[in-house]
């Protein structure tokens, strides 16, 4: 089955439709993409890093569980202070 044509552009709010604004539906497809991609393990090094809940994140490779921003591996925040 072919998608319909209106997330192609906007992503995963597409299912929004024309509510909420433009920056709020940009806003969520930008928390969105970054709470499903996968990150780099800091114990194994590998990218396999997946949320399981705000804030806890698992390695599917060595099955080492963490805690870190809610939608990110690291914050921002953190990120600053390390420099």
């Amino acid at each position: 089955m072919i998608p319909m044509g209106r997330t192609r552009k906007v992503g995963p709010a597409g299912k929004f439709g024309s509510r909420y604004g433009r920056r709020i539906r940009e806003e969520y497809s930008r928390i969105y993409a970054m709470q499903h991609k996968k990150y780099e393990c800091p114990k194994c090094k590998k990218v396999s890093v997946k949320r399981i809940a705000p804030g806890i994140w698992e390695c599917k490779k060595c099955g080492a569980k963490f805690a870190g921003a809610a939608f990110e591996t690291r914050s921002k925040l953190l990120e600053e202070e390390v420099k």
